[in-house]
């Protein structure tokens, strides 16, 4: 497997992780159970952290512009972002022929 394919599993992962607060905020707030909130949170911070890192690695690995690293984390703070990023920069990159994922 090589990074651009981990990049691609760490993108969806770190999106849904995002996406899943829209689940855990309401139990904690609303329903005072902030555990799901605690563990979600924690996921998220790992996945955010593992996801930018690895943006960075990819950029220096494959010499991609400045721009791919920019996006990539600036993606990683909006809701869906990541997805978009998967799809507009990952796999649009392997169908040029580009890079080539696994």
């Amino acid at each position: 497997m090589n990074h651009l394919k981990i990049l691609s599993w760490l993108a969806i992962l770190e999106g849904i992780s995002y996406i899943s607060f829209g689940i855990t905020m309401p139990l904690k707030y609303m329903l005072h159970w902030p555990l799901p909130n605690y563990i979600v949170g924690m996921l998220h911070g790992v996945l955010f952290i593992a996801y930018c890192l690895w943006v960075l690695i990819c950029r220096v690995k494959y010499k991609k512009k400045n721009e791919f690293f920019v996006v990539g984390c600036f993606m990683s703070l909006i809701p869906f972002g990541t997805f978009w990023f998967e799809r507009k920069y990952l796999r649009e990159t392997t169908k040029n022929g580009h890079d080539i994922i696994d």
